[in-house]
C-alpha cells in the first residue's frame, strides 16, 4: 500500500478554511494528494492559516473544473454520503471498511475519496462516477459533520489499514495485472451506450437509470487491461455484425 496513492477530492468547497483544515487532517495521517474541484476561493490566506503547517499540501494541490478531471487516472473512486441509503442501491461501506478498500487498491494505482459540497453533498451525476459510497455513522440527533472532520476520519482509517498490514493479507492470490482507470472505463461506457442506442436497446429520449445501473454493475468489479480489451473488442464485433446485416437488407 502507498498512502501517497490515496487522493482526497473536495468539490466546490465554499469556505477556504475547510480546505486548509482538510490539508492538515491529511498530513497528520500521512496523505499528501489533494485535488480541488472548482473551489470558491483558493489560494486564500484563511486556507493557509487553517493548514497549520500543511502548506506543502496546499501548494501541491491540483485545481480542476470537474470531478471527471479529478479522478481520470484513478482505479477506484469512493464517494462520501451523508445518508446510508438512496433511491438506487449502492455498495455503501463504513469508515473502517473504506480504509481497508483504499489500502488494498492503493497498491495498484490511485484511489480517490470524494467529498461533496458542504451543504448539498454530491450530485447524482457525480455519484454515478463513484464505484461505491462510504457513510460515516454520526449521531442521528446531530449529524452535521464538517468536511474537514470527515476527511480526518477517513484519512485516519486509511492509515490504520496501512499500519495493520491489511494490504499484504488481502492481496494474496490476486492477479498481477494492471487495473484500468476511470478515463479508460469512460471510453467503454461511451462505446456501450452508442451500441445500445444503435440496436434500439436504449432509448436516448427515455434512458431512465439504465446507464447508471450499468456503471454500478461494472463498478463493483475491478476491470483489468486485458478484460477491458476483451469487452471493447466484443462490442466492436457486435457493432460490425449489425451494420453488415443492415447492408445485406
Amino acid at each position: 500500500m502507498s498512502l501517497s496513492n490515496i487522493r482526497i477530492v473536495l468539490i466546490q468547497t465554499s469556505h477556504p478554511g475547510n480546505i486548509g483544515a482538510a490539508a492538515r487532517a491529511m498530513k497528520t495521517m500521512g496523505l499528501s494528494d489533494l485535488c480541488l474541484v472548482k473551489p470558491s476561493r483558493f489560494p486564500d490566506d484563511q486556507a493557509e492559516a487553517m493548514a497549520s503547517g500543511a502548506d506543502d499540501i496546499l501548494k501541491s494541490a491540483d485545481v480542476v473544473e470537474t470531478l471527471e478531471d479529478a479522478v481520470a487516472d484513478c482505479k477506484i473512486i469512493i464517494g462520501t454520503s451523508a445518508r446510508s441509503q438512496r433511491t438506487l442501491r449502492w455498495v455503501i461501506s463504513e469508515p473502517r471498511e473504506c480504509g481497508v478498500i483504499a489500502s488494498e487498491n492503493s497498491a495498484k494505482g490511485k484511489v480517490a475519496i470524494v467529498f461533496g459540497r458542504e451543504r448539498t453533498g454530491l450530485t447524482n451525476e457525480e455519484l454515478a462516477l463513484c464505484h461505491q459510497l462510504v457513510h460515516i455513522p454520526s449521531n442521528p440527533e446531530y449529524s452535521s459533520l464538517n468536511v474537514a472532520a470527515a476527511v480526518q476520519i477517513l484519512s485516519y482509517e486509511c492509515r490504520v489499514a496501512h499500519l495493520d498490514g491489511v494490504n499484504e493479507a488481502k492481496q494474496a492470490g490476486t492477479l498481477d495485472e494492471e487495473i484500468v482507470n476511470a478515463k479508460d472505463m469512460e471510453g467503454f461506457y461511451s462505446q456501450l451506450e452508442k451500441l445500445m442506442i444503435d440496436t434500439d436497446f436504449l432509448d436516448p429520449d427515455n434512458p431512465r437509470y439504465l446507464m447508471r445501473r450499468i456503471r454500478r454493475l461494472y463498478g463493483r468489479i475491478q476491470i483489468t487491461r486485458s478484460e477491458l480489451n476483451l469487452l471493447r473488442g466484443s462490442l466492436s464485433a457486435f457493432a460490425g455484425r449489425k451494420f453488415r446485416r443492415r447492408d445485406n437488407d
